[in-house]
């Protein structure tokens, strides 16, 4: 917003800025010093948007992809190998494993991390405007278009643009995507000016897009051109092990913002959660985690704790909610889970106790609490 008025005052232009003018001008004017404050405002406004995307790629939150099972070792290492390439990513998998994780670390291992991570959620936009969003529209295009504006295709230029969702994509729009992905060129809606784009494409979806090709309900060649390369994410069930690890670090995260000491989950309440089939997945256990953090009383959280503040069905059943005679063997068993995940860690690290923390998802400190704890229970 430009203020334009008859009575400049220092006092005036100070008001006009605290009410989020970018700046002001006096009468008389003239046309030139209009044009050069509005080109300015415009690229001001250009760089604050980039800025707030750059916020959000810079911190692609990582941790949350904690884990010393064999699967996801082997997803890391996958990722790493993905990422030197500029090749289109399809991430597949169920809701809540991560997809979107995955896609930041993909692009901050890549060459273009110093570029901008737009992610887009093509299930949660209105399907009419979907295509202005991706695309961009000229001023006029459609009522309400009263100026031109870049889609994330533009706005991704040089980066990565994360399609999530990608199996909802309307089929009108696959065709355009298509070509943008073919052609590395685009028209924005309403507009016959083609602006050429350099843009890493990765893609999600929770859905069988197979299928959905067989049903002809998705394109073929839209599908081979998104599914250069697939990483297909492990639901939480099959990787029970890092259950413990996720969860000491969703409830110490938890802590944090709440400005608390972080809860101990006692060997029956981790075996609780660790039996849990997890149908939402890691989503799942972290909203678990922050309803303890909330609910609790302080201190060591146990299974009983656990069923009384938090709704898991499946967990209520004979064959999840042990009898407590079988407490001890679900401990060792916990502890047999942690040593080994210890010492995978360590291995990786190369002894570097800082390095398997990170890995661990876990304070040093609360590393070397567990070494001492089990001695010579760990490998040397």
């Amino acid at each position: 917003m430009i203020v334009m008025t008859a009575f400049g005052t220092v006092e005036s232009a100070v008001e006009a800025m605290k009410r989020g003018a970018y700046d002001y001008i006096t009468k008389p004017f003239n046309l030139d010093e209009v044009e050069i404050l509005v080109e300015r405002a415009l690229a001001s406004e250009a760089l604050a948007r980039g800025y707030r995307y750059l916020q959000e790629s810079a911190q692609p939150r990582l941790e949350e992809l904690i884990g010393t099972s064999p699967a996801m070792q082997r997803l890391f290492e996958r990722i790493r190998r993905v990422a030197a390439s500029d090749a289109a990513v399809l991430v597949t998998g169920e809701t809540g494993t991560g997809k979107e994780l995955v896609a930041r670390a993909i692009h901050a291992l890549s060459n273009r991390r110093d570029q901008l991570f737009v992610p887009v959620n093509c299930a949660a936009i209105p399907r009419d405007l979907l295509e202005s969003e991706l695309f961009g529209h000229v001023r006029g295009a459609f009522t309400g278009a009263t100026e031109d504006r870049e889609g994330k295709f533009e706005l991704a230029d040089g980066g990565t643009l994360f399609l999530d969702e990608i199996g909802d994509m309307p089929a009108e729009l696959q065709a355009k995507i298509l070509r943008v992905l073919e052609e590395g060129r685009l028209n924005r809606v309403g507009g016959n000016r083609e602006i050429s784009v350099d843009v890493r494409v990765i893609s999600a979806t929770h859905r069988n897009l197979e299928q959905a090709v067989e049903q002809q309900t998705f394109r073929q060649d839209l599908y081979y051109r998104l599914n250069v390369i697939e990483i297909k994410l492990p639901p939480l069930r099959e990787r029970p092990e890092d259950i413990p690890l996720l969860a000491e670090h969703f409830l110490t995260r938890s802590a944090q913002r709440l400005g608390r000491p972080p809860l101990v989950l006692e060997a029956d309440a981790l075996e609780l959660l660790t039996s849990y089939p997890w149908p939402g997945n890691v989503r799942e256990l972290r909203n678990v985690c922050e309803r303890l953090t909330v609910l609790a009383e302080q201190g060591t959280v146990t299974g009983d704790v656990v069923l009384q503040l938090v709704d898991l069905p499946a967990a209520r059943s004979p064959k999840s909610v042990r009898s407590s005679e079988d407490v001890l063997p679900l401990a060792d068993a916990v502890a047999e889970a942690e040593i080994a995940a210890i010492a995978r860690a360590l291995e990786q690290a190369g002894g570097n106790k800082a390095q398997a923390a990170r890995l661990l998802g876990i304070s040093e400190r609360n590393l070397w609490y567990k070494i001492k704890k089990y001695g010579d229970r760990l490998p040397a």
